[in-house]
């Protein structure tokens, strides 16, 4: 998506917990095989012990606000993204979060799109940010972004419920608004693609359930997946998760006003994928499309549910990771399929 200017980033936060799950007792326990772990490779992953999904999100939200020194009650829009069970059967938990931020002017918004939740979250608040420059208002404008996952029995083995992918509990938050001139990062562009005939993989053969998880006690993937392989074969999801890697990096570079191999350009941030799904799936094409350098920030986290990109982003500004002018891509995917690209630059002030 084309940006009418960039949007500003002013801060955005990673908020882990400090429990952790060992992937050696996951072996000990018979969830996890030894290959798959070193497929994997993650020594250990965030994991909740008494905090609900929401509640990581509220304590993400808190901290990038904190960071950038804007109250909650000049948030004009809150979107919250998740991937998995948020504590309530109905209910909204953006609107939650809201609740508990003290955010009382804004419109709470959810967002279900799976493991690439957050990024579409980011690409709609750019959208409202964009459209908010024409408006004849002079009052300034602010979004906040939310994700939060916590991957817990008895419904998800964070080790076993997914082939290529392991995953960590925590909440995300960042918050966008029209550029100011302060900004700690910019959004130049974003670039999202889908490939609707892969949703099959996640549903296989299953009936449609009346109640959530009424085909199986646990939600396992690999069950899909398998059927899904038996059906069609392989080569359709491996075309088609090669081409949408392909179309978001070029849209959004092109989007961006950049380059494949633009001096600018400094890190490709990864999804937060096992090593092994990386190696095989990402790298060698991202080498083909950009001479940007991988960064991986996944080992320590795994596989945030629908937060991995809005987690780059809060990595990215701790690690203070892009010097002046730098730029990254930084990638998220998610069932269904989706891709989203996003380019962020460090203002060259």
């Amino acid at each position: 998506m084309r940006l009418a200017e960039p949007v500003g980033i002013a801060a955005a936060a990673l908020w882990l917990p400090e429990g952790r799950d060992r992937a050696d007792r996951a072996v000990q326990e018979g969830r996890l095989n030894e290959r798959h772990a070193r497929d994997l490779g993650h020594v250990d992953l965030p994991a909740a012990v008494n905090e609900a999904a929401p509640d990581m999100a509220v304590y993400a939200a808190l901290e990038a606000l904190d960071a950038a020194g804007i109250g909650s009650k000049e948030l004009d829009l809150t979107f919250h993204a998740s991937m998995y069970y948020q504590g309530h059967d109905l209910w909204s938990p953006a609107h939650y979060i809201a609740h508990q931020i003290g955010a009382e002017r804004a419109l709470p918004i959810g967002i279900q799109q799976v493991c690439n939740g957050g990024s579409s979250a980011v690409q709609l608040a750019a959208s409202y940010l964009t459209a908010s420059l024409a408006s004849s208002s002079a009052r300034p404008h602010c979004v906040l972004v939310t994700t939060a996952d916590r991957f817990t029995a008895p419904g998800f083995d964070r080790w076993a419920s997914d082939y290529g992918v392991a995953y960590g509990d925590g909440g995300t938050a960042v918050v966008l608004t029209a550029p100011a001139g302060d900004e700690e990062l910019l959004l130049l562009s974003i670039a999202s693609t889908a490939s609707a005939e892969l949703e099959e993989m996640h549903r296989g053969a299953d009936p449609f359930a009346p109640v959530s998880r009424g085909v199986r006690e646990r939600v396992d993937m690999r069950v899909t997946k398998r059927a899904y392989l038996r059906t069609h074969g392989g080569e359709k999801f491996v075309a088609a998760n090669l081409r949408g890697i392909r179309t978001v990096v070029s849209e959004a570079l092109v989007d961006a006003g950049m380059h494949p191999h633009d001096l600018r350009l400094r890190y490709a941030v990864l999804p937060r994928f096992g090593h092994k799904t990386l190696r095989d799936s990402w790298l060698a094409v991202l080498s083909e499309h950009t001479s940007a350098e991988p960064l991986d920030y996944g080992r320590a986290t795994g596989h945030l549910g629908a937060g991995d990109a809005v987690a780059s982003l809060a990595d990215l500004l701790r690690t203070k990771a892009l010097a002046p002018g730098e730029a990254a891509l930084v990638f998220s995917a998610g069932a269904g399929f989706t891709w989203s690209c996003l380019v962020v630059q460090a203002p060259d002030r």
